[in-house]
């Protein structure tokens, strides 16, 4: 225990003073539950590396209270919330709200998802490497907005996007220049999606996905996915749970599984080995995901009208190599760009 708790309060202190360049200049307040492993230990870390924030512990307090202490908040000041699920205040979105007030947001969610070997993992994928992140991260946005095409080479298998991507998104822990500070942690993506979704076609094999619990699934033996025209068209090798989530996809999508979001994912604390099983934080696994549904909060298409679009399930692909353009960017586990420092 005394082991986890230093590599939380290390990690945490990074994050604090890297990522997040809060100083003691600034209030802190510290929203947390105490029903998880994880959440105890993130609230001690976060305690012992702010020692002067306020601490509010939310199943103590009415959400009325919990609101008092936002709007006394000034901009630029901090708040992380420590969630072994996710706070619920009735017609307030915490990290929105907060976010319209200037306040920076460190979030932590849906802890009582990991089980006790995941918490480790956890943990680790906390750590925060400004060189890398900030480096790798912005010349693979910058190669991912300029290629015309993409192709994702997975066991055997290649997945093709004969397309131009969306311009890329980075949640890579570097705010400068960015209205909101914050972020859903732990960090560490580039994502984008294929312009023309039917462009993209192909097969590609998946070792995870997630299920209709909103957990990590990984099946015994991977599953291969059939895409034509931008759609999932069978799924070879599928197991009962992944069909449950594509039967359930089609029935409230007009019969359609869609590929939308193409995740690069960069933290390298997460692998297909090392896992958690909350999806949110495992998204941001080293290596490529993939989202199945119509659904997607940051892109719009006109042919799919966001109130119709129920489903965003991510799925995570064996990933050999990934080439944008002619140029391998993935490949031997790692990102192969040339990053530029930490700017």
């Amino acid at each position: 225990m005394d082991s986890l708790a230093s590599l939380a309060s290390r990690n945490v202190n990074d994050t604090l003073a890297l990522a997040l360049e809060h100083t003691d200049e600034h209030a802190a307040l510290l929203v947390a539950d105490e029903r998880s492993e994880l959440s105890r230990l993130l609230l001690g870390a976060y305690a012992e590396c702010l020692p002067k924030a306020r601490v509010l512990l939310f199943d103590q307090l009415s959400p009325e209270a919990v609101k008092a202490a936002f709007a006394e908040l000034s901009p630029s000041a901090l708040v992380v919330l420590i969630q072994s699920a996710v706070f619920k205040i009735s017609d307030f979105r915490i990290r929105v709200e907060l976010f319209k007030r200037d306040v920076k947001v460190i979030e932590h969610s849906n802890l009582d998802r990991m089980g006790p070997s995941e918490v480790e993992h956890y943990l680790a994928a906390l750590a925060y490497d400004p060189t890398y992140y900030r480096g790798i991260g912005h010349a693979l946005k910058a190669k991912m907005d300029a290629a015309s095409s993409v192709r994702l080479e997975s066991a055997g298998e290649a997945l093709h996007f004969a397309t131009a991507l969306e311009s890329a998104k980075l949640n890579i822990g570097h705010f400068a220049g960015l209205k909101n500070v914050g972020s859903l942690f732990p960090i560490g993506e580039v994502f984008s999606e294929a312009r023309d979704l039917e462009a993209v076609h192909g097969r590609v094999k998946i070792y995870g996905f997630t299920d209709l619990s909103r957990r990590l699934n990984v099946p015994d033996a991977p599953i291969t996915l059939r895409v034509e025209r931008g759609r999932v068209v069978d799924a070879e090798s599928s197991t009962e749970a992944f069909d449950q989530v594509l039967s359930a996809i089609r029935s409230h999508e007009g019969g359609q599984v869609w590929v939308r979001e193409l995740g690069f994912g960069m933290n390298r604390a997460l692998s297909r080995e090392r896992r958690v099983s909350d999806v949110g934080a495992f998204e941001r696994v080293c290596g490529v995901h993939l989202s199945l549904g119509a659904s997607h909060g940051v892109y719009k298409k006109p042919h799919l009208h966001p109130r119709e679009a129920r489903y965003h399930v991510d799925t995570f692909v064996i990933t050999d190599r990934v080439l944008l353009d002619d140029e391998v960017v993935f490949a031997d586990g790692a990102w192969q760009v040339v990053g530029a420092g930490s700017h």
